[in-house]
């Protein structure tokens, strides 16, 4: 592992009393309760239990937190126009406070109660298509003196009662999918899916995250390539080049008092450094008058003053609060739509739990943690509905990403996080601010980002037998159906037609999300091709979740806190509920391959080492 700052209240052996981390491969190898670390989290600078010093938290927060900055105020710009918005930016701002606060809440439900992985909670793009879709159906399309900026009185109650009606359709439609996305999730049915759902099922999925993005990213890097390379040349240079490279900085010890200690800088904040530099250069080039004025030119948007609005009118403190556009409405089109999007939205979290337990060096989440995972997530989507974001919550890929490149994995980082976005959406002045990041340097960014995410899916197949022309037959046709698809029904949506709208809407949906229509294909043709368990990798996917000296973690990093449920409420009605977590001594048979454990009654009791052990 390579070394980092640290302070006395870090796990690791090798902490050594002047502040700095030795690079000793023995003791890194051993976890704080004396047992090795797996191999996918020995490369970690803090794994997902450990808690890097408060300001390590902080900036570690903000980076995520920039890092998603991107998808989560492009959700409400994307919708704008269709809410007959684009020419009210006050109310924009608006949104993009309400999207931040929500998706703070969601990130702390998530970390606390939900799967337990570090993984951020924001506006998804799954329910962007559907909620378009329904905006554009002639009953909700704008009115033509809203699309004119002359005559638009944007405190009038006319208008006001323009945009606030179509809000509250899509607040309505979003309110009951995500209902059926807490039934899915509390009731232990996703739970029952992953019995069937393998490495050829996760790969395509995750994969297919990314590779449609790559025409968006492309674009936004293209609003000025130069930018957007400085970007990936920063973020690149700090994340691989000068990784190992410690900085000298200043620190302040009870023992020595002031001194200097060595801190790998480029290894923590790749991705913040790398923002901030390029963010410098765009302003040094717009003061300068370096990047074009003229709103048509090549490299406009690069400039920071293009989203000044944003800035000057927003308000510096508005507490979001729900039910603030009004009562919503409900309409089955808008609930059909709605509903595909939530099917796309769990099989992508699904992928991205599995992705970031790989990521942080966790064992796989067991059934239960998945099961409160996506109904945590149901419940984001409730309350982004009753707040009025126009948009549901998911878990977001790009921070994933994120955890590779940062080698942070500690989930309390997670939680400054959320605290980051509560405040971001609270000050209304601060999180306006940062959304004038320039679309190049977003752009730059997400192309870094999304080839992570796609290597991450693919790298799911080493647990499966490449060699068999089955599982190439398998993963290359989810793949190559999961771009050719979308693509012709985004070019033919006409051809989609029953003579039923709202079932139009919802086949359109489903066939324009490519992670959906790959991770279906890999599911149906891996569970009905035959093949043996071992071909196709469940042998060892199984064993990675069986193993009998990652069980003890798993249930530490999965349970509820306070030992709810392993320690505390583990009557014979809790234990029956499929979101709740076992008594440690029950532990064994949770995944995979039923194992019977002879242990003693005491649940509280450690079962000794030499305990027999009955695999079934």
């Amino acid at each position: 592992m390579n070394s980092a700052i640290a302070s006395p209240e870090h796990p690791d052996p090798s902490w050594r009393g002047d502040g700095v981390f030795s690079s000793q491969e023995g003791s890194q190898d051993k976890k704080k309760d004396d047992q090795p670390r797996s191999p996918s989290s020995s490369h970690l600078a803090y794994s997902i239990l450990d808690i890097p010093p408060w300001y390590l938290c902080i900036f570690l927060g903000i980076q995520h937190f920039l890092t998603a900055l991107g998808a989560l105020v492009a959700v409400p710009f994307i919708l704008a126009k269709d809410l007959c918005l684009q020419h009210d930016p006050l109310t924009q701002s608006y949104l993009l406070s309400t999207i931040f606060f929500v998706s703070g809440i969601c990130t702390l439900l998530q970390v606390f109660l939900g799967v337990r992985l570090p993984i951020l909670q924001g506006g998804t793009f799954a329910f962007v298509a559907p909620s378009l879709a329904m905006l554009s159906l002639p009953t909700w399309k704008c009115p033509a003196w809203t699309l004119n900026a002359s005559l638009v009185n944007t405190s009038s109650p006319e208008f006001t009662e323009e945009w606030q009606k179509r809000i509250r359709e899509l607040q309505g439609a979003i309110l009951v999918a995500s209902c059926v996305q807490m039934l899915v999730g509390f009731s232990g049915l996703i739970g029952f899916l992953m019995r069937f759902i393998g490495p050829l099922t996760i790969a395509p999925t995750i994969a297919l995250m990314a590779l449609p993005l790559f025409d968006s990213a492309g674009n936004d890097a293209g609003i000025h390539w130069g930018i957007a390379a400085t970007t990936i040349f920063l973020i690149v240079l700090f994340s691989q080049y000068l990784k190992n490279i410690a900085v000298p900085v200043p620190v302040y010890g009870r023992e020595k008092k002031c001194h200097t200690s060595k801190f790998y800088l480029f290894q923590v904040f790749p991705v913040l450094l790398a923002l901030c530099l390029s963010w410098l250069l765009c302003f040094v080039l717009t003061i300068t008058n370096a990047l074009p004025s003229a709103p048509t030119a090549y490299g406009y948007l690069a400039r920071t003053d293009t989203k000044g609005n944003v800035l000057s009118q927003a308000p510096w403190f508005r507490v979001p609060y729900p039910g603030q556009w009004g009562l919503p409405t409900i309409s089955l089109a808008g609930v059909f739509g709605i509903i595909a999007g939530v099917i796309s939205s769990m099989v992508e979290s699904v992928g991205d739990y599995y992705a970031c337990a790989r990521l942080v060096g966790a064992p796989p989440p067991p059934r239960h943690a998945i099961n409160r995972g996506i109904g945590i997530e149901g419940l984001g989507c409730l309350l982004a509905g009753a707040w009025g974001t126009g948009n549901g919550t998911t878990s977001y890929s790009e921070n994933v990403g994120a955890l590779s490149i940062t080698r942070v994995g500690s989930r309390m980082v997670i939680v400054a996080a959320g605290c980051v976005l509560l405040l971001m959406g609270i000050f209304g002045k601060i999180g306006a601010a940062f959304a004038t990041i320039p679309t190049p340097v977003i752009g730059g960014m997400f192309l870094v980002m999304f080839g992570v995410i796609t290597a991450v899916g693919i790298s799911n197949l080493q647990y499966v037998d490449m060699n068999s022309s089955r599982n190439l037959f398998v993963f290359g046709f989810s793949i190559y159906c999961g771009l050719a698809v979308p693509n012709w029904v985004n070019k033919n949506p006409e051809r989609l037609h029953t003579g039923i709208l709202q079932l139009d809407q919802v086949i359109q949906v489903l066939l324009t999300t490519g992670m959906f229509v790959g991770g279906f294909l890999g599911f149906l043709l891996d569970n009905t091709i035959p093949g043996s368990l071992e071909e196709r990798g469940l042998l060892a996917w199984n064993h990675i979740q069986e193993e009998s000296e990652e069980t003890a973690r798993a249930s530490e990093i999965y349970g509820l806190p306070c030992g709810i449920g392993t320690r505390f409420c583990t009557s014979a009605c809790t234990r029956g509920l499929p979101f709740w977590p076992r008594p440690e001594c029950e532990g064994q048979s949770e995944v995979g391959v039923s194992q019977l454990t002879l242990c003693s009654r005491d649940s509280s009791a450690e079962r000794p080492k030499g305990a027999a052990e009955t695999a079934m």
